[in-house]
């Protein structure tokens, strides 16, 4: 096995700690939205004020590309090539983590964003749904992220994968599609799934691993010996 594969014990520790201080401040920040009633906050007025007048027709046209791309259908094309690669250099078990991760992140905040129904701005220039919180956009894209450097274990897919998200994140605020906490919710749902999701994953591939450590080395059954044969 490529030991590039093998996660130690304290990586899977660093994961669920990240992973559950992702889903506490996800709850925390959910509160504040839901005892304000789910209004724009100060941060997001402030914020949203400045994407709007820092606005040209470049900036929306180069906004419009991570929106494009973090999309519904520019997520399936992606995640189903990324899922192939892994496939075809025969890393099996993170294609299904990935998948697996991407399933949740989508279920979870899709759900979430129905349920809470929190309006997005006025002058959205993309999505008027009332589905604000969280962004779904974020979400996906910091998932593929987080579960690409996990499995990967290159400094180099962390730093573009942290411009990647940094990128959506101003890009659907840019638009106007979301306020500033939508964003960073939907980046601490995409970084507290793929978290526990890689753990889990892990976990199962490790008792995988052990049943075939112990099916290899187990005694071979005996047969009758040549006089119990008479």
């Amino acid at each position: 096995m490529n030991p590039d594969r093998v996660s130690r014990p304290r990586d899977r520790a660093v994961a669920l700690i990240v992973g559950v201080s992702a889903t506490v401040a996800f709850v925390v920040l959910r509160v504040f939205v839901a005892a304000g009633g789910h209004e724009p906050l100060d941060v997001d007025i402030r914020w949203h004020d400045l994407m709007t007048a820092s606005r040209s027709d470049v900036g929306v046209i180069i906004a419009w590309v991570p929106a494009i791309v973090g999309g519904t259908v520019g997520m399936i094309v992606v995640g189903a090539l990324l899922i192939a690669l892994f496939v075809w250099r025969r890393r099996r078990a993170d294609a299904a983590t990935l998948a697996t991760a991407m399933i949740v992140v989508v279920a979870v905040g899709a759900t979430m964003a129905a349920v809470i129904g929190r309006t997005r701005p006025a002058d959205s220039l993309a999505e008027r749904m009332a589905t604000s919180f969280p962004s779904g956009h974020t979400a996906v894209a910091t998932t593929v992220v987080v579960i690409l450097a996990l499995a990967l274990r290159r400094w180099y897919v962390w730093l573009l994968g942290a411009g990647w998200v940094l990128t959506m994140m101003w890009s659907r605020t840019y638009l106007n599609a979301h306020w500033l906490s939508d964003v960073v919710a939907g980046m601490l749902e995409g970084v507290a799934v793929a978290s526990l999701v890689w753990i889990a994953a892990e976990a199962v591939r490790d008792r995988c691993a052990l049943r075939r450590t112990e099916s290899s080395i187990a005694p071979p059954i005996e047969g009758p010996r040549p006089h119990e044969l008479h």
